[in-house]
């Protein structure tokens, strides 16, 4: 039994050590620069819109960070019975405004009647400021109209490719490509996506990123190929160290950008500024943007 686990663990070695001296030949081209990330980073990026200051994925909260000076306003889109595609991170609309049931389920007539201030507190509960401040539930395209200058990312939720065509008509018709990434866990979801609108900038979906960290943790992170430009990853995920030293070489080397999610705290902000990222997704842009010396 254990000089078959010792072989075993000779071939891989041996055969990671080959696969590294070939990549070293046979390493992927580092991606050219796109326009959504000019001019380069540290960028601050507003978490739904700076969740932690006012109502998430909400037009009061996008304009005030845009006020504010963010450089990216992150949302999160799912679409509605009538196939209106809305910006809501949930899969049900219960926790953020004061209706219930599935978003896949409601009109956008019946969800233009919700509030989505209804729930958001800053005091555990105590005070509800923003009930009652017309802040609803915005359709993606009041976000593009309401703020043609910014930078959005754009996260799909839910499975499967049905948003992929009348997102990308949404984008084009905005004139949005360059000012707009998409992100996406799902798989089937990214690709239609890109196959779709080839010319805007998209994230490592899930698989991606484990695949390129995976790579990299055996020194072959050269061999990553993807049609994104960007990775988003938490720092950890759970006792799992994402990002290394290592892993922050590997993506430069690529000309992979690096963003890191979701981060509050003004000491891991700058630490992780000095690594360095080129952006930080966070719930307190403002904490970011006075680290920054940029409010």
């Amino acid at each position: 039994m254990w000089l078959r686990r010792s072989i075993q663990a000779v071939v891989v070695v041996s055969a990671l050590a080959v696969a590294s001296v070939l990549a070293l030949g046979a390493s992927v081209q580092p991606l050219s620069e796109h326009p959504f990330w000019q001019p380069p980073g540290p960028r601050v990026i507003a978490h739904r819109g700076g969740r932690g200051l006012w109502p998430e994925n909400t037009l009061l909260a996008f304009r005030n960070a845009h006020a504010l000076g963010v450089d990216v306003l992150e949302m999160d889109l799912r679409q509605t019975a009538d196939a209106q595609i809305v910006v809501l991170h949930d899969e049900t609309v219960d926790r953020t405004t004061d209706g219930v049931g599935p978003v896949a389920a409601l009109t956008f007539a019946e969800l233009q009647r919700l509030d989505a201030g209804y729930r958001w507190t800053a005091d555990g509960g105590g005070t509800f400021p923003f009930r009652g401040r017309g802040a609803g539930v915005p359709a993606l395209r009041e976000v593009f109209a309401a703020l043609p200058d910014a930078r959005m990312n754009l996260e799909i939720k839910g499975r499967g490719p049905a948003m992929a065509a009348p997102l990308c008509a949404l984008i084009r018709a905005h004139g949005m490509a360059t000012r707009v990434a998409v992100a996406a866990f799902d798989q089937d979801a990214m690709d239609a996506f890109r196959a779709a609108c080839p010319q805007v900038a998209t994230a490592a979906t899930r698989d991606e990123a484990v695949r390129f960290a995976r790579l990299s943790a055996a020194f072959l992170g050269a061999l990553f190929a993807s049609r994104a430009q960007v990775l988003q990853i938490p720092e950890r995920m759970g006792q799992y160290q994402v990002l290394t030293p290592r892993f922050a070489s590997d993506s430069r080397r690529l000309n992979l950008k690096l963003e890191i999610w979701t981060v509050n705290e003004p000491e891991d902000m700058k630490r992780l500024l000095a690594l360095p990222v080129d952006g930080i997704v966070t719930d307190y842009p403002d904490r970011l943007l006075a680290i920054l010396a940029r409010r």
